[in-house]
């Protein structure tokens, strides 16, 4: 199964707005994470956990807390190898590209879950 068969919508956000303005975004769209962008690279993820260890200061830039390295996905590969890259890696979202780098969706570890019959339990163990 591929990755843009199980994946869902992605919200970007260039990477200038505040941490309130993101906050808001999430709470309006009852979402728990934002793909931050800058012009149309992908630049980061900030999530509701990011934004509340912030509280004391919405106003700074969401860059200014984004993780530097963010793992990506193209919509073609294997959810096999979303599963792969969460596990290496320790995270539970990967934004999802198209073959020209351009943000197309976001794949959890919950839809990953929830189509965990589709998983090759083999490929993810070796």
């Amino acid at each position: 199964m591929r990755v843009k068969e199980v994946m869902n919508d992605a919200v970007g956000v260039d990477h200038d707005i505040s941490l309130k303005a993101a906050a808001k975004i999430m709470s309006d769209k009852n979402i728990g994470s934002l793909v931050v962008v800058k012009g149309s690279k992908v630049i980061g993820i900030v999530t509701e956990r990011d934004v509340m260890k912030n509280l004391s200061n919405l106003s700074r830039k969401i860059l200014s807390i984004v993780a530097k390295q963010v793992i990506t996905i193209e919509q073609n590969d294997d959810i096999d190898d979303a599963a792969l890259l969460m596990a290496q890696h320790k995270i539970r979202r990967l934004p999802v590209l198209d073959k020209q780098g351009n943000l197309v969706g976001i794949v959890t570890s919950t839809d990953l879950i929830a189509h965990s019959d589709d998983l090759n339990e083999d490929f993810l163990f070796e």
